[in-house]
């Protein structure tokens, strides 16, 4: 297999072996989600993040490079976790990162976190593949969104906050399933790839404390370049930016 490559300035994300690979929706998310972090500082030095299904290590990279905080980074993939230990490795600043081979399901750290993250499995119930490992990367069949949601109250901190990347047409499921468990939404990005195409994915931070949810909108490209929001967000981490 040819090995595959995502030069960002200050980190490279290698994903030979990742059957989840490095996408645009993903990278806005773990841009947007950093600067949630520290516009709200939802998290103290002294605090630490989980990273739920870390993958190639994209998203935990992201909040390493903006966030001074020690990172606990979760894969159930062995050669991803190995993958995405090499990739914290080679990053050019020193990442404050421990990528752990295990099930988030049987995971129950001594500590509590102050924030957790996660782009969890996307397709439940869609028709599955042959190939296993991308079976556990893309399907939620050996995580589902109950399973996530009840992963993040075992494991959150009584004032934190969590923060996850689902399809847009998800979002009121989860909305509800987050309440159910005590949460409630604080903010809400919907996101589209143009102006004609409908939102596809939501963004949405949850914390056990009641506000008024931030709502917001996002495209990414206009025309075949990117929005001006967009390349804002994503400034700080494309080298073509």
């Amino acid at each position: 297999m040819a090995n595959h490559y995502f030069q960002f300035k200050q980190f490279t994300v290698q994903q030979e072996h990742c059957a989840m690979k490095v996408c645009t929706d993903a990278c806005l998310f773990g841009a947007w989600v950093a600067a949630q972090i520290k516009t709200d500082s939802l998290v103290a030095t002294n605090e630490s993040i989980l990273d739920i299904g870390t993958g190639t290590g994209l998203l935990s990279l992201m909040l390493a490079q903006q966030i001074i905080t020690t990172i606990d980074a979760i894969e159930i993939d062995a050669a991803a976790a190995k993958q995405a230990a090499e990739n914290f490795n080679a990053a050019s600043f020193k990442p404050n990162i421990q990528v752990m081979h295990a099930n988030a399901k049987e995971y129950s750290a001594e500590k509590k976190y102050a924030f957790i993250i996660s782009n969890p499995p996307f397709f439940e119930n869609d028709l599955m593949s042959g190939n296993t490992k991308k079976n556990l990367a893309l399907h939620s069949t050996e995580l589902t969104l109950e399973n996530l949601v009840n992963i993040i109250a075992n494991n959150l901190t009584i004032t934190g906050s969590f923060a996850l990347l689902i399809p847009y047409f998800r979002k009121d499921y989860l909305i509800a399933l987050a309440l159910k468990n005590g949460f409630h939404l604080l903010r809400d990005l919907s996101v589209k790839q143009t102006p004609k195409h409908a939102f596809f994915r939501s963004c949405l931070v949850f914390g056990r404390t009641i506000k008024t949810p931030l709502f917001e909108e996002i495209i990414i490209q206009n025309n075949g370049v990117y929005t001006e929001q967009f390349s804002a967000l994503l400034q700080p981490y494309y080298l073509a930016l």
